[in-house]
């Protein structure tokens, strides 16, 4: 006779339970979210998806013996996971697809998408560039490191509007660079997004440079390694997950940015490869801005849409570039 299924107690799951395989469970929990978000969006009634979202949620737990802790926690979790894909659930079924294909071909949607994805970009390189030493310097500390990290962090706290009336004041006429042209170029684009995106490469690198063992790198000192070949070798394929992390930080960031870049560059000229000469566009958030001034909800949704495809398209590409080198940690 076999013995009956015994539960681990470490877990309070049962052993049979855990023999159910993960990914099929996620694929079928995923595939009853969807349904249900379906037949109550065709209903009409979206709002009772919200209370079954939970109710699940509810049930897996207690299913799955997490205890009374465990339950709460997840069901809590849900109500933040839900105000965040409720909306994006909701934003994705409204859409016209007809009305999404026009927009796609409209050229001057090509121009905006070009240009919110090569301005963040060059600023996302700006922040880790820089970034990156300033993370190492800060990670080691030195006098007055309080008050340069204070520095570093003032951007999260400053409105953004307030950005760019910073940057102007500080690189527009009159300021540090008069021979910078801002107003209206790539150039003030990308400054008004490297000081509001930079706190998120720098303090990223900066926890990863942390969270490496000084003893390694000690070992390869006393080894006869130079503080270079220290860094290349040890300190800096360790820390590369962070400092990935803090670039794709500040690329999202430059991406939604819009009140410093209204403010620097409302409507910018630049080169546009496809068309071989200079065109005059908006970064993103100001173009469906002024989409939805001029054409209602439905034709900044339609741009919205396609902007989200092109970020998350962008997205996923970093990381699976970098996902050989964080996942080894950088080292050969």
């Amino acid at each position: 006779m076999s013995a009956p299924p015994t539960a681990d107690v470490g877990t309070g799951r049962s052993s049979a339970f855990e023999t159910l395989p993960r990914g099929s469970l996620v694929v079928a929990f995923a595939v009853v979210q969807l349904v249900a978000f379906a037949a109550t969006y065709t209903a009409g009634i979206p709002t009772v998806y919200a209370g079954f979202a939970l109710l699940s949620v509810f049930g897996a737990a207690v299913a799955a013996n997490e205890g009374v802790f465990g339950v709460t926690i997840a069901v809590l979790g849900s109500v933040l996971l839900l105000a965040v894909g409720l909306p994006l659930a909701m934003f994705v079924a409204r859409q016209r697809p007809s009305l999404i294909l026009e927009r796609a071909l409209d050229p001057d949607v090509h121009r905006m998408l070009y240009l919110s994805v090569y301005a963040p970009l060059l600023a996302a390189l700006v922040s880790v560039i820089f970034g990156v030493p300033l993370a190492l310097a800060l990670s080691r500390g030195f006098p007055g490191r309080t008050l340069v990290a204070s520095l570093v962090d003032l951007p999260l706290v400053v409105p953004h509007s307030a950005a760019g009336i910073i940057v102007l004041f500080g690189f527009g006429r009159g300021g540090a660079f008069p021979q910078l042209t801002v107003l209206g170029t790539v150039t003030g684009v990308v400054l008004a997004m490297v000081f509001v995106s930079a706190p998120y490469a720098v303090n990223s690198a900066r926890e990863a440079f942390e969270a490496v063992d000084d003893r390694l790198e000690y070992a390869s000192r006393i080894h006869g390694a130079s503080r270079f070949e220290t860094f290349r070798r040890v300190t800096g394929p360790l820390a590369v997950r962070g400092i990935v992390t803090g670039g794709v930080l500040a690329w999202a960031r430059s991406v939604s940015e819009f009140g410093a870049v209204a403010i620097v560059a409302y409507s910018v000229r630049f080169f546009y490869p496809p068309a071989g000469r200079e065109v005059t566009s908006q970064h993103a958030p100001v173009f469906i801005r002024k989409a939805y001034l001029t054409g209602g909800l439905d034709q900044s949704g339609a741009v919205t849409f396609l902007l989200l495809l092109v970020s998350t398209a962008v997205f996923l590409i970093i990381r699976w570039l970098a996902a050989d080198t964080t996942r080894t940690g950088g080292i050969r």
